[in-house]
C-alpha cells in the first residue's frame, strides 16, 4: 500500500486480507492476526504460530478465534514487557475493551458458536469430523471470511485513531 493511500484504502486491503487468508488457512485467528500483523509490524512467525490453537479455543465453540487474533494484535501494539507495570496494562485494555464491544455489537457475541449461528444457521462443533464436514457443506469457511474481515477493520480503526503508548 503506498503512503499516499487512504485510510478507507488501507481498511479495505485489510478486511480483504483478513478474509483471504482465514479463508485459505481454515483459522479465523490466524487471518485476522496475520493481516494485523503485516499491516502494522507487529510479532513475528511465532506469533502467528501461537494462534494456531485459537479457532473457538481450540474447536470448542468458545471465544471466536476473529476475537482472539484481534485481541493478540491488539496486545503486541499496546500490551505491557512489565508484569509489574500496572499503568500500561490498564492501558493496554482500553483499546481491548473498546474492539470487544464494537464485534460484539456487529455479531451479538464474541463466542464462536453464536457467530456460527448468525454466519451459517447454527452451531457447529468443528472438532467432531461429521460437523466439521457440514460446516464446509454449508460454505462455513467462505461465510466465516465476515467476522475475520470486521474484526481486522474494527482494529484497524482503532490503532489509525489511537496513539500507541511510547
Amino acid at each position: 500500500m503506498s503512503a499516499k493511500a487512504s485510510k478507507e484504502d488501507i481498511l479495505n486491503q485489510l478486511e480483504r486480507k483478513a478474509g483471504d487468508y482465514e479463508e485459505r488457512s481454515g483459522s479465523c485467528a490466524q487471518g485476522t492476526l496475520l493481516a494485523l500483523q503485516e499491516q502494522f509490524h507487529l510479532g513475528d512467525a511465532s506469533t502467528l504460530k501461537a494462534a494456531t490453537v485459537m479457532p473457538g479455543i481450540a474447536l470448542r465453540g468458545e471465544t471466536c478465534g476473529a476475537v482472539i487474533g484481534s485481541l493478540m494484535a491488539i496486545g503486541l501494539a499496546y500490551g505491557r514487557e512489565n508484569l509489574d507495570d500496572w499503568e500500561e496494562y490498564l492501558r493496554a485494555l482500553r483499546p481491548a475493551r473498546r474492539f470487544c464491544r464494537k464485534f460484539e455489537e456487529e455479531f451479538g457475541s464474541l463466542m464462536c458458536r453464536d457467530v456460527h449461528k448468525l454466519m451459517v444457521g447454527k452451531s457447529f462443533n468443528l472438532a467432531e469430523p461429521a460437523e466439521a464436514e457440514e460446516f464446509a457443506k454449508a460454505g462455513g469457511a467462505k461465510k466465516c471470511r465476515v467476522p475475520c474481515e470486521k474484526a481486522a477493520r474494527i482494529v484497524g480503526e482503532i490503532m489509525m485513531e489511537t496513539e500507541k503508548p511510547t
